[in-house]
């Protein structure tokens, strides 16, 4: 099974409060029972950093880089990986997409991944399956 890890889902895990919380550490606990391979792009390292750092603190960063980075395959952005998100980007012609889920959506079809940990719509309008809803 290959997944590839957003960050909402990683947020939803680390956590505790969120309302996806319960959700997301079933699905994380179904991967490990089922040994999947787990993938992010450097992008989503960025944005969860990011988002962590802002709104719960350095502490929940030191534990998504201990406890979770080290459990995950990184796709390493670079320019060619970047034009092609940026031109899904403006075919996408959409406000609310990132580039981030762009580059997301890019990696999944190249390595042919089709289930995404992940509590963004965007993945399943994008013809993906979220492991967290099932």
């Amino acid at each position: 099974m290959k997944v590839f890890v957003d960050t909402s889902g990683i947020f939803a895990l680390l956590v505790k409060n969120d309302s996806m919380h319960s959700r997301a550490r079933k699905s994380f606990d179904r991967f490990a029972q089922n040994k999947a391979k787990l993938y992010a792009s450097s992008f989503v390292l960025v944005e969860t950093t990011a988002l962590l750092h802002r709104r719960i603190g350095l502490d929940s960063v030191r534990d998504f880089n201990t406890k979770i980075l080290p459990l995950l395959e990184i796709i390493w952005t670079d320019k060619e990986w970047y034009a092609r998100a940026v031109q899904r980007l403006f075919l996408q012609g959409q406000s609310d997409i990132s580039l981030v889920d762009c580059l997301s959506f890019e990696i999944m079809e190249s390595y042919d991944i089709s289930l995404a940990f992940a509590f963004d719509r965007h993945f399943e309008e994008m013809g993906f399956s979220v492991v967290s809803s099932e």
